[in-house]
């Protein structure tokens, strides 16, 4: 079975008592109205209808006709049917999945006639925000007769898809889309929808997400929408979706054909043709019966040029839960990007450092062993004995990883910077800031910042750590954010989707935003530098909150639009991780480094970013 394929149709959550309570838009029918269904067969496109949820969501349905374009036989078990004569609406679908359970006993070419209840599936739940996809259940099949072609393709081009991504959804229906009349001339997902469950195809595209464990890469159809510097897709705001992007999977199972491996820019060449399914991890996703040939376009790890001997090298990565029991080819990797990719910076922040036996669940909370290992691992790729400090948190505190303990970590050179010890910071004594006019210093170092603080509940508290290079001091203070978890997804049936977890990260910014302001209060000319896996965009509500009163300001907005990103999620390149400055670091050069988020073969799935700086 494949992995990528079960996963995405674990989907479904029938929902025929959502739509009976009006939930999704649809009524329960009389049983008058009922029985004249099912008294008269029924065109697909009549099933499909002009809005995102069937007008005869859970009705029975009889003499469904149509021809087999593809068969599932693993996962989310059944067929795609297309109707070879349309009805010239291009709001209605001609497609559509029929449900079986068990392995089909039809092929593809069979022209077969259904009876079977009328549903519409969400993947993911009603909790997820997901749109619904509608389909045949507890189907009835006759095959009338084998060997007939398969529907034409409808092909998705770079002029078919609109430049707006979605309709704004109804007020009146909770933000919802679903009762909107498809416009799929005017937006990107009413095309889509319009297109739910028939065969359609593509010609050659670009990469603009790599392929990824579950056997899924992503591409583009519209190669002009906010191309990267490295051949990704932007984005670069909420209302630059993208609607180009398309999920590319493929029917064959991986026993039978191994899934391609690309990376970013790289080219899917040929015809990918199949049927239009949607599914919880991505929405839209041509499910390739045909699979074009990828292209290797040779994209290479970037390197960063090293600091001069008077600069202050600083760096912020995600080591994605690195504890002890990880293969050493994991320490290796991440040891040789920290000295070849980027240039052993004098500092860097880790983020998602396990402790000493990662996710086992016993109490354990100290680091030691995990940070040696790395740091050991870095000698023996020919970089500087890194010393560390950090503090221990709270068992189960903190959040991610159950019993992984993830904190902050700071490794530094101590033949090129110092770190200013102050004792007495532990997981829930706060660091404060203290000095007088023009010198300000921390309480606690390394210490934890506001760890009190409601926002940082079941949240990494950040910690934060006074150093001293050439000697001038250097505030750096190293974060990991709450996580997108519970947020909607930009294909929800809300639009815009509903951004739940945006409110904590708001909270979080705005305490480290406190934080800075009691230092610059004191020395409006601090070196401070506000680091790590933040979450979220450099245009969020949190990366406004932790500038307001221009205390900080985000370093990406000094790269070119096309080069900001740190992190590819659903063939959108993004910024996650940053590092913000406070307005005493005058001159900086700052770069994303692009070693991770875009490859098919990952150490972390986050790029790392440098800072260098004269203090």
């Amino acid at each position: 079975m494949s992995s990528s394929i079960s996963r995405s149709a674990t989907v479904a959550t029938v929902v025929a008592a959502a739509l009976a309570a009006g939930l999704l838009g649809g009524a329960a029918a009389s049983a008058d109205e009922a029985s004249a269904t099912a008294a008269a067969p029924v065109r697909i496109h009549d099933i499909q209808g002009t809005t995102r949820v069937s007008p005869l969501a859970g009705r029975q349905v009889t003499g469904v006709e149509g021809v087999v374009t593809a068969v599932r036989t693993y996962g989310s078990r059944g067929f795609w049917m297309q109707d070879p004569n349309p009805d010239g609406d291009p709001a209605t679908s001609e497609g559509v999945f029929v449900f079986t359970s068990s392995v089909p006993t039809v092929a593809a070419g069979d022209a077969v006639s259904v009876d079977g209840t009328v549903t519409e599936y969400v993947p993911g739940g009603l909790a997820s925000g997901n749109q619904s996809m509608t389909q045949i259940s507890k189907p009835v099949v006759t095959v009338r007769s084998k060997g007939n072609p398969v529907p034409a393709a409808v092909t998705i081009t770079v002029d078919s898809v609109p430049a707006a991504y979605a309709p704004a959804g109804d007020p009146a229906d909770g933000g919802s889309i679903d009762r909107l009349p498809l416009r799929p001339r005017s937006y990107a997902l009413d095309y889509y929808e319009s297109l739910e469950g028939m065969n359609v195809r593509i010609g050659s595209a670009r990469v603009v997400g790599a392929s990824d464990p579950y056997a899924e890469l992503w591409v583009t159809v519209k190669p002009d929408e906010n191309p990267s510097v490295r051949g990704g897709t932007v984005y670069g705001s909420y209302d630059s979706q993208n609607g180009g992007r398309l999920q590319i999977q493929q029917l064959a199972p991986l026993a039978e054909r191994p899934f391609p491996k690309a990376n970013v820019g790289d080219r899917l060449n040929g015809v990918t043709e199949g049927p239009l399914d949607f599914n919880q991890y991505g929405g839209y996703t041509l499910v390739a019966a045909t699979l074009g040939q990828v292209e290797d376009r040779g994209l290479i790890r970037e390197k960063t040029t090293p600091q001069h001997k008077n600069e202050l090298a600083v760096a912020t990565y995600n080591v994605e839960n690195l504890d002890p029991t990880d293969p050493q080819e994991k320490f290796d990797a991440l040891a040789g990007a920290v000295v070849e990719n980027l240039s052993s910076p004098d500092i860097v922040a880790l983020e998602e450092i396990q402790d000493d036996n990662g996710p086992k669940n016993d109490g354990v909370v100290t680091a030691g062993e995990t940070v040696k290992k790395f740091t050991d691992a870095i000698v023996a790729a020919g970089g500087p004995a890194y010393d560390w400090r950090s503090v221990d948190p709270e068992n189960g505190k903190d959040g991610g990883e159950p019993g992984g303990n993830i904190r902050q970590v700071f490794l530094f050179n101590p033949a090129r910077v110092s770190f200013v010890d102050r004792p007495g910071g532990d997981a829930t004594t706060a660091t404060k800031v203290t000095g007088t006019h023009g010198d300000a210093h921390l309480t606690l170092s390394p210490g934890r910042v506001d760890p009190a603080n409601a926002a940082w509940t079941d949240s990494r508290k950040p910690l934060a750590g006074e150093f001293s290079f050439r000697g001038r001091t250097v505030f750096v203070i190293a974060n990991h954010f709450g996580s997108k978890g519970g947020d909607e997804s930009i294909v929800s049936h809300h639009q815009p989707p509903n951004r739940s977890s945006e409110q904590k990260r708001l909270l979080q910014g705005q305490a480290v935003n406190a934080f800075v302001k009691d230092i610059v209060a004191l020395d409006k000319q601090a070196d401070v530098l506000v680091v790590g896996d933040i979450n979220d965009f450099e245009f969020s509500a949190a990366t406004r909150a932790m500038t307001e009163g221009g205390v900080l300001s985000p370093a990406a907005l000094s790269l070119p639009a096309n080069e900001r990103y740190s992190y590819v999620y659903q063939g959108n390149s993004q910024v996650l991780d940053q590092i913000l400055t406070s307005p005493g670091v005058h001159h900086f050069a700052y770069d994303s480094v692009h070693i991770n988020a875009e490859f098919a073969d990952q150490n972390s799935d986050h790029d790392p970013q440098v800072l260098r700086f004269r203090p």
